[in-house]
Order: C-alpha cells, then sequence, then structure tokens
C-alpha cells in the first residue's frame, strides 16, 4: 500500500476543532525542547507507580531526580517541569517537602489519538 500524502491526511486533520488545534500545539511547542522531551519520556517510562484513587496506577518521579544526567542546573530543571505543566503534560503533587511529577493520562491520550491515524499506512 502506497504511504499517504498530505493530501489524503487533510480530512483527518480537519477532524479536529481549533480548541485540540491550539492545545496540541502548546504541547508540541513544550516538547520541541530536548530537555523537556527527556524529562517527559522519563516520566512517561520511569517504573515507580503509585495507586490513584480510581484504582488506576499513575507513574511519578520526585522532581529532584528528573534532570539527572541532563548536565543542566536544578532551577533550569524547574523551568522546564514548570513548561510541562503549563502545556498540560504533567501533574505535580507536594508530598511533605517533596515534589512528584507524572505524566496526565489525559495528555496521552490525546497525543495517541493524535499520530494513531498517521502512523497507519
Amino acid at each position: 500500500m502506497k504511504p499517504k500524502g498530505i493530501y489524503d491526511i487533510l480530512p483527518i486533520m480537519s477532524n479536529y476543532q481549533t480548541k485540540d488545534v491550539q492545545q496540541l500545539s502548546e504541547i508540541f511547542k513544550a516538547l520541541s525542547n530536548p530537555h523537556r522531551l527527556s524529562i517527559f519520556m522519563r516520566l512517561a517510562c520511569c517504573s515507580e507507580q503509585e495507586k490513584t484513587s480510581n484504582g488506576d496506577t499513575q507513574v511519578c518521579e520526585c522532581v529532584g531526580t528528573l534532570g539527572k544526567d541532563l548536565g543542566i542546573a536544578p532551577s533550569t530543571v524547574s523551568h522546564h517541569i514548570k513548561e510541562l505543566r503549563r502545556a498540560g503534560l504533567v501533574i505535580i503533587r507536594r508530598r511533605g517537602q517533596t515534589l512528584e511529577c507524572s505524566v496526565d493520562p489525559e495528555m496521552l491520550n490525546l497525543l495517541a489519538a493524535f499520530f494513531e491515524p498517521r502512523v497507519k499506512v
């Protein structure tokens, strides 16, 4: 089967409302920075899990460990986490003096839905 061209994809893209396009634009803008993308990927793949009130598992990691091995200052890591949060990609919870981050599962679903029709050939 021939790969889809831009004119084959346009009808799929027209299903997105202006609000969704704006939200996706903010998400991609946040993920366009290599450090933010690395932090987001670490959150999406980290192994520590926590049970939420509705029984789902949610992946969490401490803010202090997210910048590990990135070679950037902790204040820069905090800035990147703030940008990911502003875009709605991460949730931050305080536990005593510790801040924990987790990926917002709704945002993962939104990204998966966006890419799903484009991946199939």
